[in-house]
């Protein structure tokens, strides 16, 4: 399997579980992460997965590195020196799982006020995939057209909306599906969940 070079946005839309295994999956898999998280994506860490260190390099090295091939690349928002800041830069995409409304109406709006905006738009003025995972709800008109507009452009939206066909038994397997679903996005095999209907095939 040819290994990935993968630009990945984690910001404070709540689940940021799903970003967290999502990375954790590339680098299992031996792939490259250039990994950007917004201020209020830290305060979801310390809110929902009781992440919290002076030390922010450490504890993603101890999170989600781990013992993993893959090589992780961790950058501040502020921080242009990325390669995916560039599309000179030959990456592979990105994702940004969970997207928070205000993330994504400054990309539909082509803002690159920060990095992760710089790397969304990127990717979509390269023609590369770029894939929005929205955790919100209700979604009121402006996020919709905000969507409709990414959409048109060439954006995937990929909702994180878990599947129940496979019915799961635990809050691993409802992430596990929504993650599995973003691998598939960018062609990156995976078993995270049973496909419907693959109990019928050889």
């Amino acid at each position: 399997m040819n290994k990935k070079q993968l630009a990945v946005g984690i910001t404070g839309a709540s689940g940021a579980i799903y970003g967290v295994r999502f990375v954790q999956e590339l680098l299992k898999a031996g792939h490259t992460v250039h990994l950007m998280i917004t201020e209020a994506g830290w305060q979801v860490f310390r809110d929902e997965l009781e992440w919290e260190a002076d030390d922010r390099e450490k504890l993603l090295a101890e999170k989600l590195q781990q013992n993993f091939p893959g090589r992780l690349h961790y950058w501040t928002l502020r921080d242009f020196s990325c390669p995916a800041a560039s599309g000179s830069h030959r990456g592979d995409g990105m994702i940004i799982i969970p997207c928070s409304m205000g993330t994504l109406s400054g990309i539909a709006n082509g803002a690159s006020g920060n990095l992760m905006e710089r790397a969304a738009d990127v990717a979509l003025k390269e023609g590369r995939k770029l894939v929005i995972v929205p955790r919100e709800t209700p979604l009121n008109a402006i996020h919709l057209e905000n969507m409709l507009r990414l959409a048109r452009i060439g954006a995937r939206i990929l909702p994180a909306m878990p599947g129940y066909y496979h019915k799961p038994q635990t809050m691993d397997e409802l992430i596990n599906f929504v993650v599995g679903k973003a691998l598939d996005a960018f062609d990156i095999p995976h078993t995270l969940f049973q496909r419907w209907g693959s109990q019928h095939e050889d």
